[in-house]
């Protein structure tokens, strides 16, 4: 769904920043920026990769933590490239691959009894880890062989439903901690490395074939990094796309932020699991990693804006960006929108940091708790106060009206519970 806004021109005076850009350059860097995230996404999914292979060559409580402590690198640089998503249809139509969530792992491996039941998924309890051979769409399958191939082109979305999310991060989630039990109280999941073991040491049934998947997934997971590594260097479809028309770029890259920071983070990801007090609609749910997830989406959004990045190996990144574009045409709102953006990410900020002091997202989540609710919608509402600056950047640059994606649970609240 979208939520039309619409761009107000403002009156004010105007100023010459420090650096004056042209939108050609602007665009370019912001190629650039996506290539710079895009690759360290990649980097750091081959660690994982890795750490992968050698908890399945030697499964221990150390090599199941290593794995672990791999894929919370790699969310790091991935979640801060969310913001180029809803502005570029290459991202777009391929983000779902690696990023959906949330999704019925039942559809995968073992659940806790009673959990994988989904009137609207009669998928979501087919467990393919133990069942080498099933029928999808009155089609037999034949999933002896657990390979990137099956997971892709026959799992992901089986039956053309979302739910059915076999690929990315969050099955790869699910597979190193396993479900979270845990409701709104302290905890994650805690699967145990045993699931991984061979012979009588296994926990689980099917440790071969949990491997298997758990392999396969990772692999998949660095090919299609690389797919989209590819699209944003020189000559691919990502950075052609946006500089062939620098106007039409510059409005991707609004759009990519004000669809991120209103409907999807401060609707989609925030404010919905708070209505329905519900830790499923948590982004990480297994590993209890969400805050960073949200946080690193927030300095994504503003990192746009800015015309910066700061890389896995320290390095950093700055160059010609939409807000000196904006402080030519406006000061005032170039000013004001920095102002909000900063208030965005602290805001974001005191979240991770109540986290890492003990009061997990989920636990935010639940019915009563006051504290947990102020940080959330303090992070909402900072969210969408913003979105109405980046509104107000469009008009200042005289691009066209922009539709950002919306949320019922800010635009239409009572639908929610329909």
């Amino acid at each position: 769904m979208t939520r039309f806004l619409t761009a107000a021109l403002l009156s004010t005076a105007l100023t010459s920043p420090t650096f004056a850009a042209e939108p050609a350059e602007v665009v370019t860097h912001y190629a650039d920026l996506a290539a710079a995230k895009y690759g360290d996404s990649l980097t750091t999914a081959q660690a994982l990769q890795a750490a992968v292979g050698a908890l399945i060559a030697a499964p221990s409580e150390d090599t199941l933590n290593t794995a672990k402590e791999a894929w919370l690198a790699a969310r790091v640089p991935y979640q801060q490239t969310e913001v180029f998503r809803f502005g570029n249809a290459v991202v777009d139509d391929w983000e779902g691959k690696v990023n959906a969530w949330p999704l019925d792992e039942g559809l995968i491996d073992y659940v806790a009894e009673g959990s994988a039941v989904n009137e609207e998924n009669t998928h979501a309890g087919l467990n393919v880890i133990a069942t080498p051979k099933f029928t999808l769409s009155g089609t037999e399958v034949d999933a002896t062989a657990i390979t990137p191939e099956l997971i892709s082109g026959t799992l992901h979305e089986a039956d053309g439903i979302e739910a059915n999310v076999a690929s990315g991060y969050h099955a790869i989630e699910f597979l190193l901690w396993g479900q979270d039990l845990n409701g709104t109280g302290a905890g994650a999941g805690a699967r145990p490395f045993t699931d991984f073991a061979a012979g009588d040491a296994c926990t689980g049934g099917n440790c071969d074939r949990r491997a298997a998947y758990l392999k396969a997934a990772a692999d998949l997971l660095v090919s299609d990094l690389e797919f989209m590594a590819a699209q944003w260097a020189e000559g691919g479809a990502g950075r052609t796309a946006v500089t062939a028309d620098p106007n039409a770029g510059l409005l991707a890259m609004l759009t990519g932020m004000g669809s991120l920071s209103y409907g999807e983070q401060a609707g989609e990801r925030m404010k919905l699991g708070l209505m329905l007090n519900d830790p499923e609609e948590e982004h990480d749910c297994f590993s209890d990693n969400t805050h960073n997830s949200h946080f690193y989406d927030g300095l994504g959004i503003r990192d746009v804006y800015l015309g910066q990045y700061t890389r896995i190996d320290g390095t950093q990144m700055t160059g010609p960006s939409l807000s000196d574009l904006v402080a030519v045409k406006d000061a005032a709102v170039d000013s004001q929108l920095k102002t909000e953006l900063d208030a965005s990410v602290a805001a974001l900020q005191a979240i991770k940091t109540a986290a890492e002091g003990g009061l997990a997202y989920d636990q935010m989540l639940e019915a009563g708790n006051k504290d947990g609710e102020a940080l959330i919608m303090g992070a909402v509402n900072a969210l969408v106060t913003q979105t109405a600056s980046i509104e107000r950047a469009v008009a200042a640059l005289g691009l066209s009206k922009v539709d950002f994606e919306g949320s019922d649970s800010l635009d239409n609240p009572n639908a929610v519970f329909q």
